[in-house]
């Protein structure tokens, strides 16, 4: 049985206007199972929101930190937590 888990994560560096919240559901529609948010903020970072299994969020992390996404990564905030739900799908925001 996988544990459905909440993944809250700030992603800095040069992650607007370079279709990162586009390539993140991308990302997190693959993995499957996942549900969420990627919005962008107004200094600068992306906010990804997902929910599903461990498995899956973890996998979308390792995505954010890898050397694969448009744009350029100068870290990640992660916060793991319970899902609150209410999310259809995974959306951009």
């Amino acid at each position: 049985m996988s544990e459905d888990v909440r993944l809250v994560a700030w992603v800095r560096g040069r992650v607007q206007g370079v279709g990162f919240r586009w390539f993140t559901r991308a990302k997190a529609l693959e993995i499957g199972g996942l549900s969420g948010f990627a919005l962008n903020l107004g200094d600068g970072r992306v906010q990804v929101v997902a929910e599903g299994p461990r498995k899956g969020c973890q996998g979308l992390l390792d995505w954010l930190l890898g050397d694969d996404t448009p744009g350029r990564v100068d870290g990640v905030t992660e916060i793991w937590d319970t899902p609150r739900g209410g999310y259809d799908g995974f959306a951009i925001r």
